[in-house]
């Protein structure tokens, strides 16, 4: 059975993960400098989980920061290869938004990419809408962005 459980930023297995979907990032756009903004933080991102399988293996992981009153965004969600189209990512979207829920969030925004057609479906399916850029995605070229007000 898959468990998500809040965990430090710096934790070994969220170096690990984040260092994943980096390198992954780097690949699919060619270049180390395709995310605009302030890189996030253990001060920036309140919120941090990962998903273990039944033998612990980290696995995914995601996590929130949290911006104006009322409303957070998601960043690093990021599920590994052999875990992907196993319910993996849809898990932890759904504890990132029962946890911005219970700190009274009311709308995730999220920022992705041109290059990442796989996560924008993904969004849309779980009923991310596509919105004008935000922040300091404003006039970003390669961002993608996404919101949802949480029920």
């Amino acid at each position: 059975m898959l468990s998500i459980v809040r965990e430090p930023w710096e934790s070994t297995d969220a170096i690990r993960l984040r260092a994943a979907q980096r390198a992954e990032l780097d690949a699919r756009y060619g270049c180390d400098d395709h995310e605009p903004g302030e890189e996030p933080t253990a001060e920036t991102v309140s919120v941090f989980l990962i998903a273990r399988d039944p033998d612990g293996t980290a696995v995914g992981c995601g996590g929130l920061r949290f911006l104006a009153a009322g409303s957070a965004e998601i960043k690093r969600m990021y599920v590994s290869p052999p875990a992907r189209g196993t319910g993996v990512a849809t898990a932890i979207l759904r504890a990132l938004e029962q946890a911005a829920r219970d700190a009274g969030v009311r709308t995730l925004l999220l920022e992705t990419g041109t290059a990442q057609p796989d996560a924008m479906r993904f969004y849309e399916r779980e009923g991310y809408q596509r919105i004008d850029n935000f922040g300091p995605y404003r006039d970003e070229p390669l961002s993608v962005c996404y919101a949802r007000d949480l029920p």
